[in-house]
Parts: C-alpha cells; sequence; structure tokens
C-alpha cells in the first residue's frame, strides 16, 4: 500500500517505497504533457528498481479544470493535500484574468512557503545557437519571497503614491528631481532572514550533490543595501560552522592557495564561492559557459538569468523547474499553457519530464532520475524530437524525425 512522505527531524526526507506524489495536470497542453511525463517516470522507477518502489498518482485540482468543478482556481483541499503529501508535480496553470489571484503559481509559493525556486539548466543534445552547448550546466536557485516580485507599488497620480513621494522628500530628504511628481513607486525589500536561509539551502544543496562553483549573482555596485547585502549575506552564511572547511571563497583560494582549487581539495574543500554583478553574468555565460555551476540570485535576477541560460539549449522545451522550501517542493514545467495545441498530442513534454526528474532526484531515487536523463539524451543523439526540436536542428543543418509528444515519451522509455 502506498504511503505519504514525511518530514523528519532536520528538515530530512522519509520516502517510503510505495509513494502517493500529487500531480496537477494543468491548463492548456497540461492534457498532453502530463500522461506523457508519467509514462516516463512510472517506465523509469520500475527499471531502477525491478519493481521494489512504485507512485501512486494522486491528482489535484487547480486552474480552470478546478474553477469548473469546485467554483475556485486554487481550492484549498489541493494546498492541504500538497501540505500532507510534501511533494507534489504541476503542469502550467493559466493566470487568471479578470480578477482573483494574481498568478496561481506565485500563490502555491506564498500559502506552502516555497522560498527556493530552482532551475536546472543542460544541455542533452537538443538544437543550441552558441558553439559549446555542452558546457552548459547550470543549476540557478532563485529566492522566491523578497524583492521587486512581492508586489508593493503604486500608480503614478494615486493618493498613496502622492503619500509616500511626501514621506520621503519630507521626512528622509529625498531630492525631488530623484522622486518627480509622476513617478509610479515600488517597494523592494531584501530581508536578511529570506536571504539567509535561501542561500543556504542552495550551498547544502551544491554541497550535497558534488558541485564545484556557487555564485552570487547581484547588481550591489549601485543597489548597495540590498542587492550588495544579498551578496554580503551570503558570504556570512559561508562563514557557518556547518560550511568550514567545506566552502572556500575566491579571496580565501587567491591567497591561501594562489588560485589552486585542486590544492584546496587535497585539504577537504569542497566548494568555491564567488559572486559577479548580474549585467556581467550575462555576458559571462556566453564568454565564459563552463565557469559557472550554481548560481544563487534574488528573485528579478533570478527570472531573468533562468531564462538566458535556458535560451543558450534552445528555450524552455527542456528547462526543468521546481519551488522548494523547508522540505515542501512542488515540481513544474517552467513554460506556459499554450492553450492553441492543448490536446493535439504535439508540444514537448520535455520540461515536465525533467522535472519530474528532478524530483526523483530529490526523493532521493537517483537511479531513475538518471534513466530519465540518459534515455532522453539517447533519443536526441537519434533526432528523435518534436516539432520544436526538429525546428532547431534544421537551423543547424540537421535532420530531424519528428515525432508527437506521446511517441517522444515513448522513445525517451525506449531509449532509458
Amino acid at each position: 500500500m502506498a504511503e505519504r512522505i514525511r518530514i523528519e527531524e532536520g528538515g530530512k526526507l522519509s520516502v517510503p517505497d510505495r509513494v502517493v506524489i500529487p500531480y496537477i495536470q494543468g491548463d492548456g497542453v497540461g492534457v498532453d504533457i502530463t500522461p506523457a511525463m508519467q509514462l516516463v517516470v512510472d517506465a523509469a522507477v520500475s527499471k531502477a528498481y525491478g519493481g521494489g518502489r512504485s507512485i501512486e498518482w494522486l491528482e489535484l485540482l487547480a486552474g480552470e479544470k478546478a474553477k469548473e468543478r469546485t467554483g475556485e482556481y486554487l481550492p484549498e483541499d489541493t494546498v492541504e493535500a500538497i501540505r500532507e503529501h510534501v511533494v507534489a508535480i504541476k503542469g502550467p496553470l493559466t493566470t487568471p484574468v479578470g480578477g482573483g489571484i494574481r498568478s496561481l503559481n506565485v500563490a502555491l509559493r506564498q500559502l506552502l512557503d516555497l522560498y527556493s525556486c530552482v532551475r536546472p539548466v543542460k544541455w542533452y543534445g537538443q538544437g543550441s545557437p552558441i558553439k559549446r552547448p555542452e558546457l552548459v550546466d547550470y543549476v540557478i536557485w532563485r529566492e522566491n519571497t523578497d524583492d521587486v516580485y512581492i508586489g508593493i507599488e503604486w500608480p503614478a497620480g494615486s493618493a498613496e503614491a502622492k503619500r509616500l513621494l511626501d514621506f520621503l522628500r519630507g521626512e528622509l530628504g529625498v531630492p525631488k528631481e530623484k522622486l518627480p511628481d509622476d513617478a509610479s513607486i515600488g517597494i523592494k525589500p531584501a530581508s536578511e532572514e529570506k536571504s539567509k536561509r535561501h542561500i543556504r539551502k542552495a550551498l547544502r544543496w551544491a554541497l550535497e550533490n558534488g558541485r564545484r562553483v556557487a555564485t552570487l549573482m547581484h547588481k550591489g555596485n549601485i543597489q548597495k543595501f540590498t542587492e550588495g547585502y544579498f551578496s554580503r549575506w551570503g558570504y556570512e552564511v559561508a562563514a557557518e560552522p556547518e560550511f568550514q572547511g567545506r566552502v572556500i571563497t575566491e579571496e580565501e583560494l587567491s591567497q591561501r592557495y594562489e588560485g589552486d582549487m585542486e590544492r584546496a581539495k587535497a585539504e577537504g574543500y569542497k566548494l568555491l564561492l564567488n559572486d559577479r554583478i548580474a549585467d556581467n553574468m550575462f555576458q559571462q555565460l556566453l564568454t565564459r559557459t563552463g565557469d559557472y555551476d550554481v548560481i544563487i540570485a534574488m528573485n528579478l535576477n533570478g527570472d531573468y538569468i533562468s531564462d538566458a541560460a535556458a535560451g543558450l539549449v534552445g528555450g524552455l522545451g527542456l528547462a526543468p523547474g521546481a519551488n522548494i522550501g523547508d522540505g515542501y517542493a512542488v515540481f513544474e514545467a517552467t513554460h506556459g499553457t499554450a492553450p492553441k495545441y492543448a490536446g493535439k498530442d504535439k508540444v514537448n513534454p520535455g520540461s515536465l519530464i525533467l522535472s519530474a526528474a528532478f524530483m526523483l532526484d530529490y526523493l532521493g531515487w537517483k537511479e531513475a532520475a538518471r534513466l530519465i536523463e540518459e534515455g532522453l539524451r539517447r533519443t536526441l543523439a537519434e533526432r528523435i524530437g518534436t516539432y520544436d526540436l526538429v525546428r532547431e536542428w534544421k537551423k543547424e543543418g540537421i535532420e530531424g524525425h519528428e515525432v508527437p509528444c506521446s511517441a517522444f515519451a515513448r522513445a525517451i522509455v525506449d531509449h532509458m
């Protein structure tokens, strides 16, 4: 009989061999990609463990399907079920139009306190606009609960904006030329507690998964007390007892080992921590692609860099994602609902399939996760892909074999 995942003391997951995993089908193309994902995952688990482990899928309602059946876009029963089962996976959800929840994705993150958005970006053989896509193997950690995305803002000319302008000029002495009367106002908070818990989780993950480098991405040269403090807090986390002797900063590496990370590793260090200015980071991904590994960012920067990095390997079609908190995690497709393709068995299910592989890795079922990745890699090596993948290969003068969404999933299974 299948059982639920439980969170033990210290945040460690207790995952039974027969586990219940909730899923949200998603709107639009969710009807196509979710069954494809389940087919691949079930096959990988069966092949990896020979029947010793299995998943029982539990459907939860959210989005348009939930609205039709319950009158709500995000029923409380759905949120509570994710809390009870700890880990879930979902297809893309439509943002309601004309009121209600501002964003279903944001609502889930806030209600479950999923404070880190994690976006792995890796090249598997898909078409790419860069010369050396095989060098791309990033995991981007984006903070979810601070920064301008929290939505504290007022439109120009509103009573609230005027009151705030008056306060800033009168009480804090901000010159009028910096804040003209027709300014809209937004607030950008960066808090120590939220930043540090996010950075701490990213560093722990990097160490547990044998990553080489962690980079704090920020614009602290200009936004000194928000972005600058994010970087500063990152170095403070790295100095905490649990990371001492395991994480070394770029400055320490230069001073103590003349920049030689192999010497540092010989003395027990596992991970190099550095920081880069945000705008330069975009250039660095193109000019020094292989130098980066784990990228830790605030909310807005993380949003930008994760999509930009996905572009290096051909776009969001094979870009997985997750939102993770203290134990709780929701894995998701990173693309939209594409309603015009819904039910046509056409779109690329790779984003959700790789998100499921990431989920298996998170559960500790790493053998099944690797089977999915290798099955995908071998499928692409034979130039079997959905229309978007074949289109990108064609740009490179490569002839591909176009297959439907469901057939692409079956091909991944056949190539495990």
